[in-house]
């Protein structure tokens, strides 16, 4: 009975019909194609030549090779089917038009995110690794390094929880939220309870959140719910029933900023799994920090950014500005990274820290689902005398994306690297702290979706409290995790290596 009504509310859901609607349209194009391919030779050499042109046209972009890799061979192998799926889902630059006013938007907002020289400079005479890594970060992030700004670490869960809770309790002007998944239950509803009631006595209250991450977790229509209540919602790229490669891009960011004072961000969102109020995966291991002072502007320009851009409201930036100003922690730069241009910030902020280490790296993350070039900076660290270890998950949330992520073990732990996996259940933090000086919290994982394909965000810190919080921490979880070794790697038995190499192969489609 049980299963019969698990099936029938899978049937019933959003999820079924956009998927069988897409399913849908791709059969229709498929069996086109086939069609037309049996019976007209010029159609079917059309293809081949469309899908030759396109293999070549793949091979001088400037996308991973890794991703030009896991394109060409279907493609080559199925060239009807391959070169049109391309054109359909392949190419992951968007629309011209929609680039432009996302980047037009970012543009005109560049004034309010004025990098102080005097606090370059101050790094500058302290690390010139750590300076280059700050100029990146404020001239393609666009989001500049601030003082004034105290921070702390927050984990797990259910300790983020308990602080938000307090800090949503004392706002006065307004509350800003932007989640990849919200879910009803304890964490939300506490949540909601609070900020409904906060409405009644004025405060601004603006939320968005991911449709996708979102989508088996709510109600069809839940943002005509929520804005029935006051809270003015906004639902990132609706999911839609079309063979479009837009869809493919998600907001991942986690964002709470509360009187443009204080701001949260980190693995978490609003789901009772994260504060572990049922065992979805084991323990759930999250972390998030939370700031206070001038370095909270720069989350609150992220979250208007995209605001702005789905709304087409124009917020008036400067009536968000934090009113306090807190006394120095050390350095602290909040940033953002976005699919719509050439720049992977992500990737880029932790590649930069890897290769400038001279003791020790340190990284959690759920997923290791690594290119090329990140894949050889980690080696070569380990291989130049550095420390570098990593602690992903023993129990998956995804069992193929967790065979991919066990894939990559093998050739980093030849190499030096020491991985580590989180026994009591599912590590979701994403960290990554180097030589008791640098540190990132924040929402990018270590694999091709998030520095690829998401809007994400994350915190990057320079002599603050909080690489030694993110160091201790790493080290009391290390302390619960085993150690996988290359005896281990070993004993995988072939044909379950092949598997997990051919879902490598294909992990930049994922």
């Amino acid at each position: 009975m049980k299963l019969i009504k698990h099936l029938l509310k899978f049937l019933t859901s959003r999820v079924f019909s956009i998927g069988a609607l897409i399913g849908i349209q791709a059969t229709i194009i498929a069996l086109l194609i086939s069609f037309l391919s049996s019976y007209f030779f010029y159609f079917y050499l059309f293809f081949i030549v469309l899908s030759i042109s396109i293999t070549v046209y793949i091979i001088s972009q400037k996308d991973n090779p890794a991703y030009k890799l896991a394109w060409i061979i279907p493609i080559l192998l199925l060239p009807v089917f391959g070169g049109l799926f391309y054109l359909l889902f392949g190419k992951r630059n968007i629309s011209p038009k929609m680039k432009k006013k996302i980047f037009d938007l970012f543009n005109s907002t560049k004034k309010l995110l004025k990098q102080d020289p005097d606090i370059v400079a101050e790094i500058e005479n302290l690390s010139q690794s750590t300076a280059k890594q700050i100029k990146y970060l404020s001239t393609i992030s666009m989001h500049p390094i601030c003082k004034n700004t105290q921070a702390e670490l927050l984990t797990p869960g259910e300790v983020m929880f308990d602080r938000l809770v307090n800090e949503l309790k004392k706002a006065e002007k307004f509350i800003f939220l932007e989640y990849f998944i919200i879910q009803e239950g304890k964490m939300w509803d506490t949540v909601l309870d609070i900020i409904t009631e906060k409405i009644k006595n004025g405060v601004d209250v603006r939320l968005i959140y991911d449709d996708l991450g979102s989508i088996s977790v709510l109600p069809t229509g839940y943002h005509k719910k929520l804005r029935e209540l006051g809270i003015k919602t906004c639902v990132f790229n609706p999911f839609k029933p079309s063979l479009d490669v837009f869809m493919n891009y998600r907001d991942h960011r986690k964002i709470t900023v509360i009187d443009g004072n204080i701001g949260f961000t980190g693995g978490i969102n609003l789901a009772d799994e994260y504060i572990n109020e049922y065992d979805k995966h084991g323990y759930w291991k999250d972390t998030s920090v939370v700031i206070e002072g001038d370095a909270v502007w720069n989350l609150t320009v992220l979250f208007l950014q995209l605001w702005h851009y789905i709304s087409d409201e124009d917020p008036l930036y400067e009536e968000y500005r934090p009113t306090v100003s807190c006394e120095s922690d050390g350095y602290v730069q909040p940033f953002g990274d976005s699919p719509i241009d050439d720049h992977l910030v992500g990737e880029a902020a932790y590649m930069n820290m890897i290769n400038n280490a001279t003791k020790y790296v340190y990284i959690t993350t759920p997923y290791l689902i690594l290119d090329n070039e990140m894949s050889t900076a980690l080696s070569l660290a380990a291989q130049s005398g550095i420390d570098v270890r990593i602690i992903t998950p023993h129990h998956p949330d995804k069992k193929f994306v967790h065979e991919v992520t066990r894939s990559h073990y093998h050739n980093l732990i030849e190499a030096g690297v020491k991985i580590y996996e989180f026994t009591p259940g599912f590590i979701h933090s994403k960290t990554v702290v180097v030589d008791d000086e640098l540190g990132i919290v924040g929402t990018t994982n270590f694999d091709f979706r998030s520095f690829y394909l998401h809007f994400e965000c994350g915190v990057f810190f320079y002599r603050s409290k909080v690489v030694e919080q993110v160091y201790e921490d790493f080290m009391d979880t290390l302390k619960v995790s085993k150690e996988v070794t290359l005896e281990d790697c070993k004993k995988v038995s072939i044909p379950r290596q092949i598997y997990r190499s051919t879902l490598r192969l294909f992990a930049p489609l994922m």
